[in-house]
């Protein structure tokens, strides 16, 4: 007889570790804090990143900025728990960082870089359990990033909702109409929960609204629309377009 044990043990060693992700909001009030930012995140924060082993980092800013809160986001991900709780004593300890850094780090209470930091914490999809790199052949000053946040009326009704992109094979749906999907998370700590966020991206406005017209229409997506079990498992749902910028890894 098979040692219930060991099979389990076996099925999880075979299974994808799964990542974690940090999505930043930095929330700027002025054209100056935007550039006093945007340089520290290319100067100091991607490369001290680089140093400590996490090598694709994303850097966005809105399609179109929104002048009374103009926004970066960063996109950071994270193998294990053990890699994002460490990365803070390594940054620390980065004196290339730190001196690089300094006109941010040293910033004082009435001359900030920002307003206000926003942090949203994710775990990735069993259906994409790693971060993919988009592929893309246009400039990145052309390209749209589209991140989606999908709340759920109550935590029974949000985990159908990742039930649906995972079992109910939705995230397949995406690749199989060319979405190029960067990440698929559920969130785990945020200012809006419960929920789920994910990020698909395209050559261009018309490559996405094409695309999403696709979808609609896909037989695949009206068939499992049309399951009676996953209706009304999403209450709100948020998108942002975004950009990237010019040095970032994703």
């Amino acid at each position: 007889m098979l040692c219930l044990v060991c099979v389990l043990g076996a099925v999880a060693a075979k299974a994808p570790a799964r990542q974690y992700y940090q999505i930043k909001i930095y929330h700027l009030k002025t054209a100056a804090q935007q550039q006093r930012v945007t340089a520290f995140l290319k100067d100091a924060w991607l490369p001290a990143l680089h140093r400590a082993g996490i090598p694709q980092v994303g850097v966005f800013t809105p399609v179109t900025q929104d002048t009374a809160d103009l926004r970066v986001y960063v996109l950071m991900p994270f193998r294990d728990l053990d890699q994002f709780s460490k990365l803070e004593s390594k940054l620390a300890a980065d004196k290339t960082f730190q001196a690089d850094g300094k006109e941010y780090l040293d910033a004082v209470y009435n001359n900030t870089p920002f307003a206000r930091l926003e942090s949203i914490f994710l775990r990735a999809f069993e259906g994409m359990p790693m971060l993919a790199a988009p592929q893309l052949t246009s400039p990145k000053s052309e390209r749209v990033y589209e991140l989606r946040s999908y709340e759920g009326p109550t935590e029974k009704y949000f985990r159908n909702k990742v039930q649906m992109f995972n079992q109910g094979d939705e995230i397949g749906i995406f690749k199989k109409l060319g979405f190029n999907a960067v990440f698929y998370g559920e969130v785990i700590a945020g200012s809006h929960m419960p929920n789920l966020m994910y990020m698909t991206t395209f050559n261009n406005n018309e490559e996405r609204e094409a695309h999403w017209k696709a979808f609609g229409a896909d037989p695949d997506w009206k068939k499992l629309s049309g399951i009676e079990s996953y209706k009304n498992n999403v209450s709100h749902i948020d998108k942002f377009l975004l950009r990237p910028e010019s040095f970032s890894d994703l």
